[in-house]
């Protein structure tokens, strides 16, 4: 079976990831959009070409510098794809293929309106843009019941869809968002502590952004990096989790596992706890993501056992990380607190990267941010939209301030 898939975010590290898997399988995909940010053209323009994609989506507004990269590419007499450029370009392509895989792997909150549009749509959204799950919450949630499918495509939420299948009794079951089941007794999600585990407090105070971004695992963006190294991105997946899977906050738990072999567990009311093991390769969940609930031959070789080995657990230090903590007040205190967890820490990594914000300032400043907040109890798309904008203001603020 040819899967349609539009890739959004294109040119980053998962975008990148997931046309590495379609070029593998060439026969089972056919590749109808891309979208990207428009940081890279040349590589973008490549793809198009190579891919013989119908539409582009770039979101500087270069649809001219774009048209002429892909037609100095093309065969002579090929037809150039249709080019959307602006903001919401890719919110557009994201609608366009109701029939489509729509692949959402942008990075932060502008993620929001694709995952609403492919939803809209009726598509399968394979999601790995967490962000837009965490700040839109009940809008994505609504959108997903009325027509579309989630397919969550981090690895610890494919891990825990994976689990959760082979967990349930009913015979044909492939949904693999299970919410509301009375038989799960926990979540729990997987971190590989960063590059910063078995740290404390009073070492991270002259953490430089090339330190933080020395991720021991993973090879990912600057701004998922740096949230794993605090631990943010770990408080993200926990409000994740709890939209996905309808589990309330306080019965999902991180554990420090820094093989990042096993990529998260249920435990159920029985006392039994399934565990989905597999290589750190993020192309396995992208590819499940992109086929479920099939599955490709040959993504990964697989875990072998010729060789001793150990895989080990620990608990989070909540004193030197407190993300998480933060992560489970903001989901207790309204609908619109995580929207400003995401988007106030945009704002502070951001500053950290450009060194004026210091490290351990990127989550204490964002405790006081999600403080200041008056959080909306159920809250529609403008408010929302809002909240972000006065956690950006807020945030842009404190970081003057301290630069002061």
């Amino acid at each position: 079976m040819t899967r349609e898939v539009v890739l959004l975010g294109s040119t980053g590290s998962i975008g990148t990831q997931a046309l590495e898997v379609i070029s593998a399988h060439r026969a089972h995909f056919t590749v109808r959009a891309l979208g990207a940010g428009g940081g890279d053209l040349e590589l973008l323009a490549r793809q198009a070409v190579d891919y013989r994609v119908e539409a582009v989506a770039v979101a500087r507004d270069c649809a001219d510098e774009l048209a002429a990269l892909i037609t100095a590419l093309l065969p002579t007499g090929t037809a150039l794809p249709e080019i959307f450029a602006g903001p919401d370009a890719a919110t557009h392509i994201a609608g366009l293929y109701p029939s489509a895989t729509v692949l959402n792997g942008i990075t932060g909150g502008v993620g929001l309106g694709p995952t609403l549009a492919a939803l809209e749509a009726g598509s399968t959204l394979a999601l790995a843009n967490k962000e837009s799950l965490v700040v839109g919450g009940p809008l994505v949630r609504a959108a997903m019941q009325r027509a579309g499918q989630i397919i969550p495509v981090d690895s610890e939420h494919s891990a825990i869809a994976q689990a959760l299948l082979s967990g349930v009794h009913e015979k044909g079951l492939t949904a693999p968002v299970v919410t509301g089941r009375s038989e799960v007794a926990a979540l729990v999600l997987t971190a590989s502590g960063g590059p910063f585990r078995g740290k404390k407090r009073s070492d991270l105070a002259h953490v430089s952004a090339q330190e933080a971004l020395a991720h021991p695992t993973w090879n990912m963006g600057p701004v998922v990096t740096i949230n794993s190294s605090t631990l943010v991105n770990k408080g993200l997946e926990l409000i994740e989790a709890h939209l996905l899977f309808d589990v309330a906050p306080d019965q999902i738990h991180t554990v420090i596992h820094p093989q990042s072999i096993v990529h998260s567990m249920v435990t159920w009311q029985d006392g039994s706890t399934i565990a989905q093991a597999s290589p750190p390769d993020m192309r396995l969940p992208i590819a499940l993501g992109m086929t479920w609930p099939q599955r490709l031959p040959d993504i990964e070789a697989p875990l072998t056992w010729e060789a001793p080995q150990a895989w080990t657990f620990e608990p989070v230090d909540d004193h030197t990380f407190p993300a998480i903590a933060l992560a489970r007040q903001a989901v207790a205190a309204s609908a619109t607190h995580p929207a400003v967890y995401n988007a106030a820490n945009e704002i502070f990594v951001d500053a950290f990267l450009r060194e004026a914000l210091p490290y351990l300032a990127i989550v204490d400043l964002l405790g006081q941010v999600l403080e200041e907040h008056d959080g909306v109890a159920q809250p529609d798309l403008a408010d929302v939209m809002g909240a972000q904008e006065w956690a950006c203001s807020k945030a842009r603020e404190l970081v003057a301030q301290l630069g002061a």
